[in-house]
């Protein structure tokens, strides 16, 4: 099959090739024909080594298409069921699972050091990025990760709800927990981005501003339910004229550096929470001194995969979005097919696309 390769980590260039096979087929799992793929941000940060990935390596976790066949012992589907992929299904087995934090179970971590393709000439073998790999036209994945989805739901938009859309949409409604009648500033507004923003809206929220460099994903804020966008140099005026100076009732940071962060922390109130969604890097360090962490009490709240159970989060997605009160088709700015790929990195990298689905 055809698939998108990353050879070694640090490239910027994808190597689409025939040759490929998916691996790792039997008990337990699950072959899919992918259909439709999101192209994420956290891909390129996969490919650039800021996210641990092993490499060579087919990016991509954000997929949906059709079961082709499962292994024994599998009951959840069958073959010719629509599904899109979880990255990160729960164990519901482990303490984090028990607990009621499915979201943080370890067990699709394990399975990303697990090769998942391999090359039909020589038998090397080939990762998938997060134990999926879906810039591909077939995968193998362990039932859990496939998740069936009504007919009525898109590829292309179930493929965004298996990540960005519950990721943003998650920080607002389960980890920040935004009250209505709030302000809430929101860093970063990209897919996940104005995925919070939507979420933020949905909640009530009285004020959201958005702040972005780039114009064009500034202007996509005010679509997807922004009061305001400002670039980066318009925060603080935007602080002092929306809040008197106080600071934000909720500020995402939705890049994953330590630089925005600080930001972030800094435009949030005395007493306000700062929910971090951004996947940054191992080796950058976010800084606060131990007075103004005691004497401000600013809530800080990473949010992985939206802080929640994400089938529930799956199924509230897809009532908002049959309600109108969430745009998901507009989300996807671009769509092209997998030997265009290349192009559609460039698109993300400059800011250009919001989401980029790529047809498979």
């Amino acid at each position: 099959m055809r698939a998108a390769v990353l050879h070694e980590t640090g490239q910027d260039k994808l190597d689409v090739v025939d040759g490929i096979e998916a691996t790792g087929f039997g008990p337990g799992k699950v072959r899919i024909r992918l259909r439709a793929t999101g192209l994420c941000h956290s891909d390129l940060s996969a490919m650039s080594g800021v996210l641990p990935q092993p490499a060579p390596f087919i990016p991509g976790h954000e997929g949906a298409g059709e079961v082709l066949e499962t292994g024994e012992g599998v009951t959840s589907v069958k073959p010719g069921d629509r599904v899109l992929i979880c990255w990160l299904a729960a164990c519901n087995a482990c303490p984090s699972c028990r607990r009621g934090q499915p979201h943080l179970c370890l067990t699709g971590f394990m399975n990303a050091g697990t090769p998942n393709f391999a090359r039909t000439d020589d038998g090397t073998d080939v990762f998938g990025f997060a134990g999926t790999g879906t810039f591909a036209e077939e995968t193998v994945v362990d039932a859990p990760c496939a998740v069936p989805i009504p007919d009525d739901v898109p590829f292309e938009i179930a493929a965004l709800i298996g990540c960005g859309v519950t990721t943003g949409l998650g920080a607002a409604f389960n980890t920040a927990r935004v009250e209505a009648g709030s302000s809430v500033a929101v860093l970063g507004c990209g897919g996940v981005g104005v995925s919070a923003i939507q979420g933020a809206r949905a909640c009530g929220a009285a004020q959201i501003v958005a702040v972005d460099p780039v114009a064009g994903r500034r202007e996509s804020a005010l679509r997807f339910g922004a009061t305001e966008a400002v670039g980066p140099d318009g925060l603080e005026d935007a602080k002092q004229r929306l809040t008197a100076g106080e600071g934000f009732d909720y500020v995402f940071e939705v890049v994953g550096k330590s630089a925005t962060a600080r930001t972030a922390y800094d435009a949030t109130r005395r007493g306000g929470t700062l929910c971090v969604v951004g996947a940054g890097a191992m080796d950058d360090h976010f800084q606060l001194n131990m007075f103004e962490l005691f004497f401000d009490e600013k809530r800080i709240l990473p949010s992985l995969y939206g802080g929640g159970d994400v089938l529930r989060a799956y199924d509230r997605a897809i009532a908002l979005w049959r309600a109108g009160r969430i745009d998901l088709e507009g989300l996807i700015t671009h769509r092209v097919t997998l030997p265009e790929i290349n192009e559609a990195l460039d698109q993300m990298r400059t800011g250009e696309a919001l989401r980029t689905c790529i047809s498979l």
